[in-house]
């Protein structure tokens, strides 16, 4: 199978017209007319995945976000783009990605995060597009109501959460959630607008909470924490069909952001 067959999978499930204009989903470096040898899973490139990669043979690394976001006027070892960039195409290693196509699509990255919630009785929270049949983020409800606490400390749990920010608990129990993957704080507005009780995503600034306003909790549950399982998406595309080559998650934690406790 050749990597384009292979990055035909995933766009068929995310195609790529489906990507934000400021985006830069796709292939971003290599020959695509290649044989794949063995594909590498991550949610970040970094010189560690690439690393990784060389390691075990791959040839294809699939990542969530792209490696790049900006037009680059030179490829030097000065940044960690550019040194990743040059180890990739030095090894002849296609990277590819499916960022914000696999973010719209129901059963992507939100979708995901509501599988593991449980969620029922979804719809898309912010649905655009033709048809509007894709959009960001998902609402749902829970099977049964659960103790404001204790449905953030579940939370907590599923998405390995080192920290969970939150607003005020304005109501005693959750039962309609609203979720999206990534940088969600533009949708708090639809989340309220839903009746959710809870809306579930990352990257919240300090004032965003304020919109909160007793309407919704809002719940900070980071960026990295509420996309890692689109891994096991790209993992469930590739491997549901019958492949002559491997599948590997990456074992690199390419999360930046680090915690202190006590």
């Amino acid at each position: 199978m050749t990597i384009q067959e292979v990055i035909n999978i995933i766009e068929e499930f995310a195609p790529l017209h489906l990507q934000a204009g400021f985006d830069n989903s796709g292939i971003t470096c290599g020959d695509t007319r290649r044989e794949v040898t063995a594909v590498l899973l991550c949610v970040d490139v970094t010189e560690e995945v690439v690393s990784e990669a060389i390691g075990w043979g791959v040839n294809l690394v699939i990542s969530h976000h792209p490696l790049l976001f900006r037009g680059l006027k030179q490829v030097t070892p000065a940044t960690r783009v550019e040194r990743a960039l040059v180890l990739a195409i030095k090894h002849d290693i296609v990277l590819y990605a499916a960022h914000t196509n696999m973010d719209v699509v129901a059963r992507g990255v939100s979708g995901r995060m509501a599988d593991k919630l449980h969620l029922i009785h979804r719809e898309i929270l912010h649905p655009e597009g033709p048809g509007m049949t894709h959009g960001y983020g998902i609402v749902g409800e829970l099977e049964q109501p659960v103790a404001s606490l204790t449905f953030l400390s579940r939370v907590r749990e599923i998405f390995h959460c080192p920290v969970l920010r939150h607003t005020a608990f304005h109501v005693p129990f959750i039962r309609r959630v609203a979720l999206c993957g990534g940088s969600g704080a533009s949708f708090i507005d639809a989340a309220i607008s839903r009746e959710a009780d809870v809306y579930l995503s990352g990257d919240f600034k300090y004032h965003d909470f304020f919109l909160a306003e007793n309407r919704v909790i809002i719940a900070d549950i980071g960026h990295h924490e509420s996309e890692q399982f689109t891994k096991d998406i790209f993992h469930e595309l590739l491997t549901e069909k019958s492949t002559n080559f491997v599948v590997r998650f990456s074992g690199v934690n390419t999360n930046p952001i680090n915690y202190l406790y006590n």
